[in-house]
């Protein structure tokens, strides 16, 4: 049986703007490439920060011109950037699968998932983005019921929270797509978050932690192993400090008292050790691999990259 993974992209892998997604996406689309001709199952998975962001900004500002048409609420904008990161980041893949002599399907699914309504971050956002507004748009913001935050001498932005994954609603479709050996795209930006309503699922002004997703994502497909992709080659402990290290190969208990010890930032590199800790420990033989980008190929052959085990 091939081995089955699942793989977060972070910022670099996708860009900021229009073109630098492009140009971003052929590189991207080659480390990928390489996961297959190693014979690997492949699912994957992406940040979308910049360009949720761009598309918030672009649908409220559309908004305030149009008479006739309302902000577009975040899991709308949510929704847009996974088609549109998943539009260019398939067909770079299926491109360069092509120009090697391969075959396969690739597809992007819409992905919405669960988010519990009583999420201590509801009371707590944290995650600030979109343009920037005056007061009088703050104050009309906050009269919708939503979170701003001033940035001095520059204006107000919204700010939402960050709940916790419960459940993906296309964990189906994502498997069997996998089970028929074709690579996907989904859950995209930490999916959609939606709020469950009896039959209804409706869409939260919120973001979700796309590692955390990643990990939900790989515990659900009975992935072998977590790949996260970010911007340093290894995780590091007591960073910036003479006593700085580059972590190798370590165990879940490591990793856990690390994360106790307070040396990863809530933000940024915690997420990502605590959605490998939770995809280990709830199955036998997994792994999880966090890297750079450009380090893949030699973190799989245990050259650099921080593995949990």
């Amino acid at each position: 049986m091939k081995k089955r993974v699942v793989v977060a992209l972070g910022h670099r892998a996708l860009g900021t703007t229009l073109p630098e997604q492009q140009e971003a996406v052929k590189k991207t689309s080659k480390v990928i490439a390489d996961l297959i001709e190693d014979g690997y199952q492949v699912a994957i998975t992406h940040s979308n920060a910049p360009q949720v962001g761009m598309i918030h900004t672009a649908m409220n500002e559309f908004g305030k011109v149009h008479e006739n048409y309302t902000a577009a609420p975040m899991s709308v904008c949510s929704a847009m950037s996974q088609g549109y990161i998943g539009y260019d980041l398939q067909n770079a893949i299926r491109e360069e699968l092509l120009n090697r002599g391969i075959y396969r399907t690739v597809s992007t699914i819409l992905t919405q998932v669960v988010v519990d309504p009583y999420d201590e971050a509801f009371y707590t956002p944290t995650k600030i983005l979109g343009r920037y507004m005056n007061v009088e748009e703050a104050n009309e913001e906050r009269k919708k019921g939503n979170y701003v935050v001033e940035e001095p001498g520059k204006g107000f932005r919204r700010i939402v929270s960050a709940p916790n994954p419960v459940r993906i609603v296309e964990i189906d479709a994502i498997k069997a797509l996998l089970d028929a050996d074709q690579i996907v795209i989904a859950c995209g930006g930490g999916g959609i978050p939606v709020l469950e309503q009896d039959n209804h699922l409706k869409g939260a002004s919120a973001v979700i932690e796309k590692d955390l997703t990643a990990g939900k994502m790989a515990e659900d497909t009975q992935a072998d192993e977590l790949i996260i992709l970010t911007s340093v080659d290894q995780v590091k402990i007591n960073l910036g400090r003479d006593n700085e290290e580059a972590l190798g190969e370590i165990s879940v208990e490591n990793a856990k008292k690390y994360m106790e010890e307070g040396h990863f930032g809530e933000y940024n590199m915690l997420p990502k050790l605590s959605a490998s800790v939770s995809f280990i420990e709830k199955g036998e033989a997994r792994s999880a691999l966090i890297t750079s980008f450009d380090k893949l190929g030699e973190a799989l052959k245990g050259k650099t990259g921080t593995k949990i085990s």
